[in-house]
Parts: C-alpha cells; sequence; structure tokens
C-alpha cells in the first residue's frame, strides 16, 4: 500500500490512466495536472492546475513516458492547456521527491540536478523494456501487415539491433516464418543471433546485406540507415524504424530513393495503451513502496 504518499501526475496518455488506477487503489494521494478533459472520476484522485497544485505536499512526480521537451513542456493528451515544469516546481518539493519519466533529455536532466532531486528514468530498466517489448512486436507485425502486400512467412526480414526489443522482434519474426538477418556490433550479441538460429552481421557491413529485404526493422536510436545504405537498398523495402526520436533513418533520402519508410517510436502505447500502462503502474508502485518503506526508516 502506498498509503501517506502524496503524487503528483502531470500530463500523459491513455497509460497514465492505468497508473492513476493502480495508486489510487493503493491508497496515494493523487493530483492530476493536465487531465481537465478527462471524464473519468477517480476516487482518490484531484484534478487540479498546475499553479494550483501545492509542490510543498508532494512526495513523487510522474512524468508522461516522453517527459518534457526541450523548453520544458509537457504532453497533455488530455488537455489544451499548455503545461510547462520549471526547476522551481521541483525546488518547492520535499527533499526525498523523485521524478519518474520514461525517457530524459539535457532540459529534465538539468531541472532535476539543479533541484537536487531524483529523476528515475523507467524506460533504460529491464524490466519494462522487456515487458514493453511484447506490445512493440505485435505493433511491428500489425504495420507490417498493414504497409505491405505479402506476407510475413517466408519474407526477408532484417533487425538491426539486438536489444531488449530487437531480440523479442527478431524471436517472433522467425516463429511467423520469415528468413530473419539480425545486425549488431557487440560479439556477444553476434554470438546469440546464431544460437537463436538466425543469420547474423556486424553492422559495418550493412550496406553489403540490404539489396534483397522485404521488411527492415530499425531498433538502434542513431542514423545507422543513411544514404550510403539506402542506396543498395530495393524501393520495395518496407522500413520500419521503432528507434526513439528522430529514428535511425535518413527519411528525405529513402523518400528520394521511393523507399516506405516509417517512423514508429512509442508502440506500446498506440496499439495497447492498457497493457503498456500496468507494465509502468506495476513497476511505479513497487519503487513508490520502497520510497514508503524508507520514509518509515526515518522516522
Amino acid at each position: 500500500m502506498l498509503t501517506g504518499l502524496t503524487i503528483a501526475i502531470i500530463g500523459g496518455d491513455a497509460r497514465q490512466l492505468e497508473i492513476i488506477r493502480k495508486l489510487t487503489e493503493q491508497d496515494a494521494k493523487v493530483f492530476l495536472i493536465g487531465f481537465d478533459q478527462l471524464d473519468h472520476g477517480f476516487t482518490g484522485a484531484t484534478k487540479l492546475k498546475l499553479n494550483e497544485l501545492d509542490f510543498g505536499t508532494i512526495d513523487s512526480i510522474i512524468l508522461p513516458v516522453s517527459g518534457t521537451s526541450m523548453e520544458g513542456t509537457v504532453a497533455t493528451v488530455f488537455s489544451n492547456e499548455k503545461v510547462v515544469l520549471k526547476q522551481e516546481h521541483l525546488e518547492k518539493t520535499k527533499p526525498h521527491c523523485a521524478i519518474y519519466s520514461g525517457i530524459s533529455n539535457q532540459y529534465l536532466d538539468g531541472m532535476a540536478k539543479g533541484a537536487n532531486r531524483r529523476l528515475i528514468k523507467l524506460f533504460e530498466r529491464d524490466d519494462i523494456a522487456i515487458y514493453n517489448s511484447i506490445p512493440t512486436v505485435e505493433g511491428a507485425i500489425m504495420m507490417a501487415i498493414q504497409h505491405t502486400d505479402f506476407t510475413i512467412h517466408g519474407s526477408n526480414v532484417m533487425v538491426l539491433g539486438l536489444g531488449r526489443t530487437g531480440m523479442s522482434i527478431s524471436r517472433t519474426f522467425s516463429a511467423l516464418g520469415a528468413r530473419v538477418k539480425v545486425g549488431a556490433r557487440d560479439s556477444a550479441h553476434l554470438a546469440r543471433i546464431m544460437e537463436m538460429g538466425l543469420t547474423p552481421f556486424h553492422t559495418n557491413e550493412l550496406a553489403e546485406h540490404v539489396e534483397n529485404i522485404d521488411i527492415c526493422i530499425n531498433t538502434i536510436p542513431s542514423l545507422i540507415l543513411d544514404k550510403h545504405v539506402l542506396s543498395r537498398m530495393t524501393p520495395r523495402t518496407l522500413i520500419l524504424d521503432l528507434a526513439t526520436r528522430p529514428g535511425g533513418t535518413d527519411f528525405d533520402f529513402a523518400e528520394k530513393q521511393g523507399i516506405k519508410a516509417l517512423l514508429a517510436p512509442g508502440l506500446p502505447g498506440i496499439v495497447a495503451p492498457k497493457t503498456a500502462g500496468q507494465i509502468i503502474a506495476n513497476v511505479l508502485c513497487n519503487l513508490l513502496s520502497e520510497l514508503t518503506t524508507d520514509r518509515k526508516g526515518l522516522s
């Protein structure tokens, strides 16, 4: 139970609804900022504007998966009001206050450091990343079906990167009958690809492997599908770039080459927001429970 904790949930999308539900069920006191157009009511949750929130009472702040923009703006699907989080807000919170976000950027990192508050980047955790790979794979399959006129079974699929998401995608597309080759840099990853029964190659040799690919799925968050690589790729290839914005593809050059390239970060929140929200909510409750335990130990 999270009895005694006061939590501010600032902005977010449909995933946040599962977080709100879970926290209120755990008896936390929850304030909602950027939810004025949300019809659903939650017992134990109060809607406020940012300037109405007493930051001095807050034990934890939960931001959307996207965190903030470089100007501090927080995405608010359930409100048309612009919500901007500033360092002065964090400085007013309790000294033990932790900020939870999916990802971060220079602005959010600097704001948390300047206010001397802990910033927990949830998407850097293995548990969330692995759980999230499940709806990500389902979303990738959905997009592959929607944007091709052939079956995944029997197709030539290339996956770039063997992280938590890349591994799940490689395994699933192979199970669907695709011929899968996977590009990686780490020698251990290349060995794992071979052990999985897939075709490994080093990403330094990427241009030599793209000519006969039907679907290329990128999970590497840096420019890997550049002009040199794309110029060797057939126009029939579909690129699904699942990496964090701006992705790892030169999208302008891909368009000039007649290659359909789609940037699709955040698939869990698009294809399965309820499940994606439950994943985050469960991990958050465990982390917040530790905060409750720590506070009791100090009292």
